[in-house]
């Protein structure tokens, strides 16, 4: 008897091609088989798939792989947004990201996907008013990933983060749809004040390697954070912001820059 949305398997064009994929790298790489076979051709859904992925990453000797894929497992059968963001995530890294040129990679083999699909559960733990374990997940996911995300900020789907190395995302940030960002990123506070104080990050959103976005403020949808930067004041719609102090520069130069990831300015 199937389980609920089991019978996605034979209508989800994201998984039927990732298992396909997954087909054509055990017989390029017979070595890779029993990865290939164990995180994704073993399961019947990409959310069985990814349970697998985030328990075996996770795992520790503090919490076995059991109890963490009992979580996972839980998490996706109780609300599938998680799926959908996740599927939203696969196809945006695909889109975005010049080194991916498959599915199945940000599956295997790409920490800011698979952090953030932890995060994913870790907030949907939150929500479930579990936060203890919300906290543990994320410990586990910055000691595994170098990434340390909030279980309590809100990210959108489509979020796509390249290399991913110390990414930030404090407990009141707010992230769109759409959103790209690169290597240490961080969105934070300005100092010990409690309460709302982490950034707002709008729809469609580019922030370049090591931008620093501090303390409740608005950056605009569809604009543009130039690397090394750090943002102290509100960026509206549509711009590009760069310096330190980061100010405006100039338009975001194309209407979806978390798409094009085109981050020159000025003129070439």
């Amino acid at each position: 008897m199937l389980e609920p949305r089991d019978h996605l398997t034979t209508v989800d064009p994201v998984w039927n091609r990732i298992r396909k994929e997954a087909n054509e790298a055990v017989a390029d790489e017979p070595l890779l088989g029993g990865l290939v076979h164990s995180s994704l051709l073993h399961h019947r859904s990409l959310e069985r798939a990814l349970s697998y992925r985030i328990s075996l990453k996770l795992a520790s000797g503090e919490m076995s792989e059991q109890i963490l894929r009992e979580i996972a497992d839980e998490a996706y059968s109780v609300d599938p947004g998680l799926g959908a963001a996740a599927r939203a995530d696969l196809v945006a890294t695909l889109e975005r990201d010049p080194a991916c040129h498959r599915l199945l990679q940000p599956i295997l083999f790409f920490k800011g996907f698979q952090a953030m699909q932890s995060y994913r559960v870790g907030h949907w733990l939150w929500n479930e008013g579990r936060h203890d374990m919300a906290y543990f997940l994320q410990m586990r996911v910055s000691e595994e990933f170098g990434i340390d995300i909030h279980p309590a900020a809100k990210i959108g789907r489509g979020i796509m983060i390249d290399h991913a190395h110390s990414i930030v995302i404090g407990e009141t940030a707010v992230v769109g749809d759409n959103v790209s960002m690169l290597h240490s990123v961080t969105l934070g506070g300005t100092g010990k004040e409690d309460g709302d104080r982490h950034p707002k990050i709008g729809d469609c959103v580019l922030i370049g390697a090591g931008a620093k976005i501090l303390g409740n403020i608005t950056v605009g949808e569809c604009s543009r954070i130039a690397a090394g930067s750090v943002v102290l004041e509100d960026v509206p719609a549509h711009v590009t912001a760069a310096g330190v102090p980061a100010r405006i520069v100039g338009e975001a130069g194309c209407s979806q820059p978390a798409v094009s990831m085109d981050q020159m300015f000025g003129e070439r």
